[in-house]
């Protein structure tokens, strides 16, 4: 939750961000890289434990009771993420373009989890699996490129970036995340709560986790070695050994390939032995995020945002710049922005500041228990 804050800080705040891409090897820099790339361990790891939770609930539900409850909340993911998130991102009180991204994706992936926890543990298993490891298959077939039924592809399955949509004279669609890619490692990520089952010993789960995430890690690195299915942007030698490094790390997120998955979850997984273990001041500092994430994701927009209003003006910028036409956010022109060390000093800001709220929320989940902080 803290480092996919950055991501969105240098969305608002790099001058090259609707120019250029942080990983276009013939214009970034190693920093911009990496800090590109670190954030691309957030989406992936926060769906995946996403499912790992739901798992845990199906310990205290009925799979009926279960299945209700994950298709009312991802169609209530769905509906904030048209509302308050899209605002958030945008300022536009007028929802001239609705931004379709990570929570749309975990929204509808919920909904399909919720409807499949009805049948086994291994049909969920088997669909997440073929999912992930064959929708790259995809990048080999000619598909339609317009109409309806490239709309239902791009929607689904093979959306490489940001695919927009008309939806009238002045509005639009923006679609960034295909669902079904990310709803594969949802059910992986709710297979995966098998190890952490009523029953599984810490020393168990431990070994577990150790030939998963070795295998998963070892998988990527020989798949990119092979360089021949798995990515549709295979990596090749660049200028010198560390672009050459960036370029073999540079996998692809939209829609989410199978090098892309493995080589966040691997690691991931890996981390997760000594993170079990860890009680500090450190952790329990991070623990007050990861208890209120819903909190944490929605504020996080609306004060970047909000920063970004106050630089605005403070930079000279007036009225008749708050709508450039470049850029889907209010008071984001296109050339605005700042060097990269002032990025990860206002991402500092941000993460200080939500700790607050947060910790406040926090003892409040703990210490109340309404209906309505379940989808919170």
């Amino acid at each position: 939750m803290i480092i996919m804050a950055l991501d969105h800080v240098r969305d608002f705040f790099h001058p090259a961000a609707f120019s250029d891409d942080p990983t276009n090897m013939a214009t970034t820099t190693p920093a911009l890289f990496f800090t590109r790339w670190i954030t691309h361990f957030c989406a992936p790891v926060f769906v995946f434990l996403s499912g790992t939770s739901a798992f845990l609930t199906s310990q205290k539900k009925s799979k009926k009771e279960l299945s209700i409850f994950l298709i009312k909340r991802g169609f209530w993911l769905v509906l904030i993420e048209l509302t308050v998130i899209t605002l958030g991102w945008t300022f536009n009180p007028l929802y001239n373009i609705f931004l379709l991204q990570v929570i749309w994706a975990i929204g509808w992936s919920m909904i399909i989890l919720g409807l499949l926890v009805r049948t086994s543990i291994k049909v969920i298993v088997f669909i997440g699996v073929v999912i992930v490891f064959g929708h790259n298959m995809l990048d080999y077939v000619s598909l339609p490129t317009t109409g309806f039924s490239s709309v239902l592809w791009q929607g689904l399955l093979t959306n490489d970036g940001i695919h927009i949509n008309p939806i009238g004279n002045d509005r639009f669609i923006v679609l960034i995340y295909a669902i079904l890619p990310w709803t594969g490692v949802m059910l992986l990520g709710y297979s995966f709560g098998y190890f952490y089952r009523n029953g599984v010993t810490q020393v168990e789960r431990k070994k577990y986790l150790l030939i998963a995430g070795v295998s998963i890690t070892a998988l990527f690195i020989v798949l990119r070695l092979i360089n021949s299915y798995g990515d549709p942007h295979p990596w090749s030698q660049q200028k010198d050994a560390t672009f050459t490094l960036l370029s073999f790390l540079n996998t692809t997120k939209y829609p989410c390939s199978l090098m892309y998955i493995t080589m966040t979850l691997g690691p991931a997984i890996l981390l997760l032995i000594p993170l079990e273990k860890m009680s500090n001041k450190l952790s329990g500092i991070l623990l007050v995020y990861g208890r209120v994430p819903f909190l944490y994701y929605v504020l996080h927009f609306y004060l970047i945002h909000t920063i970004c209003v106050v630089l605005f003006f403070a930079t000279g910028h007036g009225v008749s710049e708050i709508v450039d036409r470049k850029t889907p956010f209010l008071f984001r022109p296109y050339t605005f922005g700042f060097d990269l060390w002032i990025i990860y000093l206002i991402w500092l800001f941000v993460v200080v500041v939500l700790y607050f709220p947060c910790k406040r929320f926090q003892k409040y989940k703990s210490t109340h228990h309404q209906w309505w902080l379940s989808y919170v």
